[in-house]
């Protein structure tokens, strides 16, 4: 009997090989232009590393906020598509980041565990390339930078859904520490596990995660036992170790411990952000899109608030932030925290501190920063 010859498979195998025909010179172009990418950022880096030395001579801050903000927008305005402004943006922080490493290693402390939001806004910032110190309290990042134990700390200042967060703004009556940058992060919940969705039956998380994603897990995973845990980080480790459970958290506390993302963004607000600020022994340069804050308070007489915000007003000065915590030394007594669009050098805001001051019992200016202009 003649055998037949199997035809099946030819038209295909053609397919395939068009298809490599048509790509292999493409990929020879990218790859040609990779190289040329590695080479010019090496050459970078060897201006970097003259930077570095500079700054050593000079005993000049290495991270300089005002500076971040220039060179990312310059790469703005250079990107003419078709990568998104993010996408750059990104690349350009991680590069940022090496470039520290290579002028002087930089340790940047945040409000631990690690997984954390703080300790995701704190890679976002500075990159993958630094060293981060996961310190358990508020005050104490800011007590490790003012001891000079850290170069930087990130700490939360306030939530689109919660508001100020009483904690750091204690910190300050109690460290001499500068406002250096600020950060705004989208905080994002994510449902983490490495158990099949239909197999979970137990999540972890903190209290207000569980607040953020309360829809969301009633519709999704309403039998499931909803565990408190003091932090999304612990709830992920928890998660980590037994079958059918998950955690709520972050992308990160995820990558840490080995978890599968099943479901990404399942908070019901999804427009929530924290602001952080870096906290420094220096005081950052003017970068003609800044804040200021500042902490104060007042003498007990009528209308004496009212009187040092006139001020701010009067010098044309637009107040984005007001907060009070109690002073702890005088019942009835309230620290105020302000911040408003300006820099301290500023001859408006330089003004204005100086009458406002003739207000107020004492006045502190905590720092003067470039004002974030995207969320990380």
């Amino acid at each position: 009997m003649q055998r037949i010859a199997d035809t099946s498979t030819i038209p295909r195998m053609t397919q395939d090989n068009d298809i490599q025909a048509r790509l292999a010179p493409l990929r020879e172009k990218i790859d040609g232009l990779d190289k040329q990418i590695i080479e010019l950022l090496n050459e970078r880096a060897k201006v970097v590393v003259q930077v570095g030395e500079v700054k050593r001579d000079l005993d000049s801050p290495i991270y300089a906020p005002e500076r971040e903000q220039k060179v990312l927008e310059q790469v703005r305005n250079y990107n003419k598509g078709p990568l998104p402004q993010k996408c750059l943006e990104a690349i350009w922080r991680e590069m940022m980041s090496g470039s520290f490493a290579l002028e002087r290693p930089l340790r940047i402390g945040y409000l631990g565990p690690p997984g954390s939001f703080s300790h995701l806004a704190a890679v976002r910032k500075f990159g993958r390339s630094v060293e981060y110190d996961d310190l358990g309290e508020i005050h104490a990042v800011c007590e490790e930078v003012a001891r000079g134990h850290i170069d930087y700390g990130l700490v939360p200042i306030e939530s689109s859904a919660h508001g100020g967060i009483g904690e750091t703004l204690d910190a300050f009556l109690s460290n001499s520490v500068s406002v250096y940058a600020e950060v705004l992060i989208a905080v994002h919940q994510n449902l983490l596990s490495n158990s099949p969705v239909d197999k979970i039956t137990k999540v972890y998380s903190k209290p207000p995660a569980f607040t953020q994603c309360r829809q969301w897990l009633a519709v999704q995973l309403g039998r499931a036992d909803k565990i408190p845990v003091a932090s999304t980080s612990l709830a992920a480790e928890m998660a980590s170790k037994e079958e059918g459970a998950a955690a709520v958290g972050s992308v990160l506390a995820g990558e840490l411990y080995g978890l599968k993302v099943q479901f990404e963004n399942i908070e019901d607000s999804a427009n929530n952000i924290t602001r952080f600020f870096v906290v420094s022994r220096d005081n950052a340069k003017r970068s003609g899109d800044d804040k200021t804050a500042i902490m104060f308070t007042t003498e007990h007489v009528a209308g004496s608030l009212t009187e040092v915000l006139d001020v701010f007003r009067d010098n044309g000065l637009n107040l984005t932030h007001i907060d009070k915590r109690p002073s702890r030394n005088v019942n009835w007594e309230y620290y105020f925290f302000v911040d408003f669009l300006g820099h301290r050098d500023d001859e408006n805001v330089a003004k204005a501190l100086e009458e406002a001051r003739k207000h107020c019992r004492q006045l502190t200016v905590l720092g003067s920063f470039p004002r974030a202009r995207e969320v990380l």
